[in-house]
């Protein structure tokens, strides 16, 4: 009986699990072999996919589908870790064998049927392969550990650090970096002496600092790096599990400046005791650089002696430190929003069936509405005409709770706020 077979190549993605050929490679072998055995493939499925865990490649899913319609009734393959290297996925081929919907799968150099012998074997090989896998993870583990043991963390040195190139995998020496060494250093400094890390982001703007990837140092990054205990030359690993190592290389500071910082670090912010809730914090976005748009209060003393409060909203400058965008006075932010309010789509309003049951609670603040309007679009006047008026005179927090689920964004720019 002539079978329909599937050619199935496969190629990890993960370093950790080699193979001898490449996928093109397994295709051109396995063909000269379906051609010499005059076997017929009806289709060639490739897939780049690790197979240590059972369920997760689409392509070998698609081949168990196409296995149980039917549409073929065997396999070639390079080797039989091609098609599984898990427990899961060898009990499904398996399964298909005893079902007789899955007659023959052919490697290039065994041929294995619905015979007790050759699913004992294919089974034996298949348990083997997961043992490999299984093995890997217990050998990469330890080397991790041991690595560690000799003061070297098993990833990517932070900045201010250089891997020595000229030693054999595994072996490379740490070295610190002299062109960011110092500057790390001086950041340590200066952020001991209370120096905040937006004038320290200044700094290394003006110095012209940048990371491996030539890009200017982000905030993130920053305090990142003031919190990092490498630098002082200790380190954990794995992250959290309370297993700390000591560097085997010379470290930038010392432990009592990462302590000074760390004090620093971890202390409120004169007059920052109590954090401000402002009326449209966390709703807006800056138009020219997309960073979100903060907020800060500033109070002016009049000749009359009073003393009066102002908001103004900024650009955070979080992913562009040369954004040009000027602060906004909420006194002129609050009409635009309430204009905007007319561009919104109510059928995406993610919270309308909530605002509708409030709709009667607004009526009493406007007792009539425009007959200018159709009757059938009264609801949509009304719910609109409702967030309006919770965008000029709600609280804080619904005015934060309705724009943040108009279903559309909000951005700033050149003092003007848009829909996108």
């Amino acid at each position: 009986m002539k079978y329909n077979y599937c050619l199935y190549a496969r190629k990890s993605t993960e370093n950790d699990e080699k193979q001898a050929l490449s996928i093109d490679s397994q295709v051109k072998e396995m063909l000269a072999i379906a051609e010499r055995d005059e076997l017929k493939v009806t289709e060639v499925k490739r897939e780049s996919h690790s197979a240590k865990n059972s369920g997760e490649r689409p392509v070998f899913n698609e081949l168990i589908q196409d296995l149980r319609a039917d549409k073929f009734q065997g396999i070639i393959t390079w080797q039989t870790d091609r098609l599984s290297r898990n427990a899961g996925d060898l009990g499904v081929l398996v399964d298909l064998i005893d079902q007789r919907r899955l007659a023959e799968i052919r490697t290039y150099n065994q041929v294995f049927t619905n015979s007790p012998n050759d699913k004992f074997l294919l089974m034996i090989l298949g348990s083997q392969a997961k043992l490999e896998n299984d093995n890997r993870a217990i050998n990469v583990i330890r080397g991790m550990k041991a690595r560690c043991e000799m003061g070297v963390r098993p990833c990517m040195t932070p900045l201010g650090y250089l891997n020595d190139p000229n030693h054999a995998k595994g072996m490379k020496k740490i070295t610190l970096d002299p062109k960011r060494a110092p500057h790390i250093k001086r950041m340590f400094e200066m952020s001991a002496s209370g120096i905040s890390g937006r004038k320290i982001l200044d700094w290394a703007e003006s110095i012209g600092f940048k990371s491996r990837s030539s890009e200017p140092l982000t905030i993130t990054v920053l305090y990142r790096t003031l919190k990092n205990s490498y630098y002082y030359g200790k380190f954990e690993w794995p992250v959290k599990s309370g297993n700390w190592y000591d560097v085997d290389h010379e470290s930038i500071i010392t432990k009592e400046l990462f302590d000074k910082v760390q004090k620093n670090l971890g202390r409120v912010p004169k007059g920052r005791h109590h954090p401000k809730n402002f009326n449209f914090s966390g709703t807006l976005r800056c138009g020219e650089c997309g960073s979100s748009i903060t907020a800060e209060e500033k109070y002016r003393e009049h000749t009359d002696g009073t003393r009066k409060r102002h908001v103004y909203y900024m650009c955070s400058k979080y992913t562009k430190r040369q954004c040009k965008q000027k602060p906004i006075n909420e006194r002129d932010l609050i009409p635009q929003l309430v204009s905007t309010m007319d561009g919104v789509n109510i059928d995406k309003f993610l919270l309308r069936k909530e605002y509708e049951y409030e709709i009667d609670k607004y009526r009493k603040y406007s007792n009539e509405l425009s007959s200018k309007y159709q009757k059938e679009a009264k609801e949509h006047i009304d719910v609109r005409s409702h967030m309006k008026y919770v965008v000029a005179n709600g609280s804080p927090e619904d005015r934060q709770r309705l724009l943040k689920n108009l279903g559309c964004k909000l951005f700033l720019k050149d003092k003007y706020i848009f829909l996108k």
